[in-house]
């Protein structure tokens, strides 16, 4: 065994440098557990949701039954409640929603919309969280908060960016039926204005045209 020499042995500042790398090298043995245990708490995690995926996309087909929607759902949530940390949690919070609201559960499905935003969601899925948001209100007739949401929906979104137009679109019909005409009437003006090729121009004309006529009466 080697052993150190007496002034390394009573020189402070060494003694200071010895505990440091020790402290360090605990650490690093630290870290290194925790990202192994989370690489396979993650590992299951995504493997549960292979399998729930698979009964998710029977749900969804044309011969579906209100037994296999259950199912679906049944499995989403037990993936969300087995494992909590998975990185995939917004989209099964937001698959939920989708089937939630295929049964008709509008409230459950806003749940898990906004469960998907709270969880961190971006990009195409936190778009279409939001939509679904608005579309639960909608389906429940609360056309104010329809309205509110797809307007939350939009925000941050640029002309070009994926359901931009349809979630402008939604937040004018909602208006509209919510009783506030000249507020829809803006926002469609709004997306012609900035959208002048949309392949909905056609019907957003129609759409101005008609809501002009109610609104100067």
């Amino acid at each position: 065994m080697m052993l150190l020499p007496d002034w390394v042995r009573e020189s402070r500042w060494v003694r200071i440098a010895l505990q440091a790398a020790a402290a360090l090298a605990v650490v690093a043995l630290v870290v290194a557990a925790a990202w192994t245990w989370y690489r396979s708490q993650e590992t299951r995690g995504l493997a549960a949701l292979a399998d729930a995926t698979a009964l998710v996309q029977r749900a969804q087909g044309p011969d579906a039954t209100a037994q296999t929607r259950e199912s679906a759902i049944k499995a989403l949530e037990a993936v969300m409640a087995d494992h909590p940390r998975l990185s995939a949690i917004p989209q099964v919070a937001y698959q939920l929603g989708n089937l939630k609201y295929g049964a008709g559960q509008y409230p459950a499905a806003r749940g898990a919309y906004e469960l998907a935003l709270a969880k961190g969601a971006s990009g195409s899925v936190r778009t279409l969280a939001g939509m679904g948001i608005g579309y639960t209100w909608e389906a429940e007739k609360n056309y104010a908060n329809a309205a509110q949401a797809y307007g939350a929906a939009v925000k941050g979104l640029g002309r070009k960016d994926f359901l931009y137009e349809e979630a402008l679109m939604a937040e004018a019909r909602a208006q509209d039926l919510a009783g506030k005409p000249a507020v829809a009437l803006e926002i469609y003006q709004r997306l012609l204005r900035e959208v002048p090729d949309s392949r909905h121009a056609e019907d957003l004309r129609n759409r101005v045209a008609g809501l002009r006529g109610r609104t100067v009466q």
